[in-house]
Order: structure tokens, then sequence, then C-alpha cells
């Protein structure tokens, strides 16, 4: 098969070009063979094949139990007394053909070439976040790589659950809306017509409800493309809008608000942030620094606003915990925590027990959530397909007590 590679000589200088061999491992080997350090290797790709790629684009979900399962095994491997570029190796024969493990040819190419780990991780960013290669780094530079990756796999088994969680939850209550809307539009389309038909051969005069139901099923089935053009509109036009910076202030503030599912996201949140802040400071990273990779990591900008706040208190010399006291965003028990491991000076050990604490908690919310919701929206269907049908029979109800009392 056609490969395209880009590497580096002796000299460090970038070369690129396409080899052919079986598969990308024989290709690196080739390569390594003529003195070149592979940095990018991949099959080359014709126009058809991009669109196929483009289709099999790994997700965030696959990506992330790829990066723990890494993590896991260079830690086991490095522990037993493995070097690196070996470690790599390894891990590099267990993956199978794909994007991932073309990450991990580039991350050993780069190694051989004479990086460091970490900077070998820099040019995959989308795989390796900032504090995932800030504390490889930290571990590389205090020679304790393999604790560090131990810490890495465990955080990132920890997304992973927490990921789970949420999509396992969320997936029967998506289904029910689906299948609910599913069986308003049939029958709006197929049986609301029958029955307007019935009711104009039979002249009988429709109740309000009733009117505007059979309206909303004419317009459903001879406008549909209308309906389609202005929803397909409305969704790419908010959608640029939360994208931006003002939407993104409005969404991350207005999910904050909403009744119960505002407590889960600042729950959630708030576990996510101390739980990376503990684990930085665990490593020996600099607390400016591990505010700063935890505001990046954020991702609510509340959130990041209160971030960037403990760093301007922590640069003055001031307790980390006075930014962490509003109560909007994080509750006192925890602000508590934060304010009596730097009294103790134990702060990493507190802040990683209530992240412990906080994604027990956040699991049982989030399957009593699930349990609450599912009957809810049960009940949804049930009045939706009711109130259909009684719109529909009121007029012939109507029809029967008339011929009755003119009886």
């Amino acid at each position: 098969m056609k490969l395209a590679y880009k590497a580096y000589d002796g000299l460090g200088k970038t070369t690129a070009g396409v080899i052919d061999a079986g598969d990308v491992v024989a290709a690196a080997e080739m390569l390594r063979r003529k003195g070149l350090y592979v940095a990018e290797i991949a099959a080359q790709e014709t126009g058809s094949a991009k669109r196929v790629r483009r289709r099999r684009r790994v997700g965030g979900g696959q990506k992330l139990k790829n990066v723990a399962l890494f993590s896991r095994q260079l830690c086991v491997l490095l522990s037993s007394g493995t070097q690196l570029v070996d470690a790599l190796q390894a891990v590099e024969r267990q993956a199978r053909p794909g994007p991932w493990r073309d990450v991990i040819v580039g991350v050993r190419g780069r190694v051989e070439q004479g990086a460091s780990l970490a900077e070998a991780m820099e040019i995959h960013r989308d795989y390796f976040d900032p504090i995932f290669r800030s504390l490889v780094a930290a571990g590389e530079s205090s020679g304790h790589l393999q604790e560090m990756f131990d810490r890495l796999a465990a955080l990132k088994q920890k997304q992973v659950q927490v990921r789970n969680s949420i999509v396992g939850a969320l997936i029967y209550p998506c289904m029910l809306v689906s299948v609910g809307l599913m069986i308003g539009s049939l029958l709006l389309i197929f049986v609301v017509p029958r029955f307007a038909a019935l009711f104009r051969t039979l002249d009988v005069p429709l109740p309000t409800s009733t009117r505007i139901l059979v309206q909303a099923s004419f317009a459903l089935r001879h406008y549909w493309w209308v309906i389609a053009v202005v929803l397909v509109g409305g969704i790419v036009s908010l959608a640029a809008y939360l994208r931006g910076p003002q939407g993104k202030l409005f969404r991350d503030a207005l999910v904050l608000r909403l009744p119960c599912i505002g407590r889960v996201a600042r729950s959630f949140s708030t576990a996510r942030m101390i739980r990376l802040l503990g684990v930085l400071v665990q490593a020996h990273v600099p607390i400016l620094e591990a505010l700063r990779l935890v505001k990046q990591s954020a991702g609510n900008a509340r959130y990041q606003q209160l971030i960037a706040n403990a760093e301007e208190y922590v640069s003055r010399g001031e307790p980390m915990s006075s930014a962490f006291s509003d109560t909007s965003l994080i509750s006192p028990s925890v602000y508590e925590a934060i304010r009596s491991g730097e009294d103790s000076g134990e702060i990493d050990r507190l802040l990683l027990n209530v992240s412990a604490f906080l994604d027990e908690e956040n699991d049982v919310i989030v399957r009593s959530l699930a349990s609450i919701i599912e009957p809810v929206i049960l009940i949804f269907m049930g009045l939706l397909v009711g109130l259909v049908s009684i719109c529909m029979f009121m007029p012939l109800f109507d029809l029967t007590a008339m011929t009755q009392g003119g009886g």
C-alpha cells in the first residue's frame, strides 16, 4: 500500500514523500533503516478516500478511551522497566490500524528523533490536551513518568466513566422523545387528514382545537419544505451564535440557571475543576500554571472566570480559596475544604477527596434524574396521543348528540 510520510534526517532537515509498504509499522521500519526519523505517516488518500476518512473521523468519546488505555498501557510497561521507545512500539503493535495508530507512530517517531514525550505529543493536541502534556512533562522532569501515567490513567478513566454515565442516562429519554415526535408527525400526516375529509363530507362544525390540528396537518403536508428550511436555518443560526463569545456566555449562564439541570451542571463542572486541580497540584505543578491549565479545560465561561479570579488572588499573594467563595458556582462545603487544605498544606489530598465525593453524588443525581425523566416523557407521549384523539372525536361526539337530539 502507498503511505505518505513526513520525517527528519540526521541533520534535522524535514523530508516528505510516499513509500510502498505492507502497513504503517513496516513503512516506519523501512524509513528508520534509511536513517530517517518518522514524524507522521498515513495511507496516501485519493479524493474519495478522504471523504470516507471524514465520515470515519474519531469521535470525542473514542479519543478519550484511546488516551485512557494508552496511559494505562504505558504505566504498566514503564513500571516493568521497559524503555520509553520500546514501550511506545509495544503500544503501537497493539493498536488497530487507523487514526489512533498513526498518532502513536508520530509520537514514537518524534521521541526517536530526540524530542521529549511531551513535545512529541504537542502536534496531536486533539488527543493530548494541555493538562495531559503538562503532567507528562512534569513526570519526565522529575523522573517519575510511570507514576504520572498511573495518575493520568486514573484521571482519563474517571472522565470516561463520567461521560458514559451521562450518555447512558440520556439515551433512553432521547429515544422516547424521538418516538414521540415520530408518532406526532405520523398522526398529523396520515390520521388527521382522514378525519378532516370525513368532517368535510358530513359538514360538521369543528371546535377550535380541532381546526388548529387540521390546519397544522395541512401545513405539515403541503409546506413541509418551508418548515424544514425554517428549522434548519434556525438551528444553524442558533449554533453559530452559541459558538461566538456572547453566545457562549449566554449559553453557559442559562445552563447554570435551569431548574434541576443547573444543579447537575454546577456539580459536574465543580467536580471536574477540583479533580484536575488536585491532580496537577499533587504532581507538583506550580499553582499558577495549574490554574491556567484548569481554566483552559473548564468548558463553562462562568467557571473560567472563577479560575481567572483565583489566578489573580494567587498572583497577589492571597489565598486561592478566596476566589471560590461564590456560592452560586461553588457549594460552601467545597469552599471550606479548599480553605482547610490551604491551612493544613494538604490541599491536593483534600481536592481529590472532594472530587471523589462529588463524583459519587453526581452518579446518584444522574440516575435519579433519568428515573424521573423517563416516566415524564411517557406521560407526555400519552397526553399527546390522547389530545389528538379527543380533538378528532369531539366533532363526532357533537354530531351524535345533535342526531340524537333531533331524533
